[in-house]
């Protein structure tokens, strides 16, 4: 086990990390969620000092709420959870690559880089704030953030049987003097095995960002049922709401399922007029990146509500990721 954090003796009293402790007399990791523990450690080093249920209890009092129309949270609660970036990146993971590709860099993602074929769906407007855990939070000016999704019948281009040699809803960002990169996309369809997500990928720079190896941070955005329930309704998305029904909730999905409040984009908008939402996204480069990838994709690849040749993925591990 990890020793425990030791505050500083300063003239106005004990601080750790330049905060003065809320509870001088009491430990470092006993002050409370109110003590901004985003600045004091990260995800990993609170499961590590206090134990997996005190650490998640903690994090959770500070953190955003799950409302969908919930304000977007300035200061992150922890480090943005890893999470695999599942069989179908592109990232040069298993063989395939779109970030050397030219024209990748872009913030409208739905068409494919040559101009070809465009994704139908609902319009999102999606905001990635990044912030830099190891200089106070302070917006990460520069890094470059990688999304990519599953189109509206849950089809990820470059990997599912008929869109191979399509490369839309793929897209570098880099982020502005605030931390922002925000890409102009579509909601995501619900392909079987999975809840609703979009993958995205942190790396130092623009020009660090040609392969996985050089990621700082992978995780991915979840979305709240009361929107999917509404888009879902649309022709466009057949299937999608039998997908998500099976699943049934958040709580039951293999990467949601140990908890998401850091990865819960603050949504607004309607099927009419579209979505705009943002995830806030708290990087530590102090500590290691654990990349755990989905590996080969199964044969076909995900098909929306219709099982990929080689047979239905199912709903635990072995579910698309």
């Amino acid at each position: 086990m990890s020793p425990a954090p030791e505050p500083t003796d300063t003239p106005d009293g004990p601080a750790y990390q330049g905060r003065l402790l809320d509870r001088p007399t009491e430990d470092v990791v006993d002050q409370g969620a109110g003590f901004d523990i985003a600045t004091l450690v990260t995800r990993r080093r609170v499961l590590s000092i206090v134990g997996a249920g005190a650490g998640a209890l903690a994090l959770a009092a500070c953190s955003p709420s799950n409302d969908s129309t919930a304000a977007t949270v300035s200061t992150p609660a922890g480090e943005i959870p890893e999470e695999t970036n599942g069989p179908y990146p592109a990232d040069g993971t298993n063989g395939v690559n779109v970030l050397e590709e030219s024209g990748i860099v872009r913030s409208e993602i739905t068409s494919s880089l040559d101009g070809g074929t465009t994704a139908d769906g609902v319009p999102l407007s999606l905001t990635f704030t990044v912030t830099d855990m190891a200089n106070d939070n302070t917006p990460f000016e520069g890094v470059a953030v990688y999304a990519w999704q599953c189109d509206a019948q849950g089809r990820y281009s470059m990997y599912t049987e008929g869109v191979e040699d399509e490369t839309y809803l793929r897209g570098i960002q880099v982020a502005d003097a605030d931390g922002k990169a925000t890409f102009e996309t579509i909601v995501p369809g619900c392909y079987t095995g999975r809840w609703t997500h979009i993958h995205f990928e942190v790396y130092p720079d623009v020009d660090s960002a040609t392969n996985v190896e050089n990621a700082i941070a992978t995780s991915q955005i979840a979305f709240p049922q009361d929107m999917l329930d509404e888009v879902y309704l649309l022709d466009t998305y057949s299937g999608s709401a039998e997908n998500l029904a099976q699943i049934g909730s958040l709580d039951n999905d293999n990467v949601f399922g140990d908890g998401y409040d850091l990865q819960m984009g603050t949504f607004s908008g309607n099927t009419d007029s579209g979505y705009v939402g943002s995830l806030a996204v708290a990087v530590d480069t102090t500590t290691e990146p654990t990349l755990s990838s989905g590996g080969v994709p199964p044969a076909g690849a995900p098909m929306g509500g219709e099982p990929p040749r080689g047979g239905m993925p199912g709903m635990g591990s072995d579910a698309p990721n």
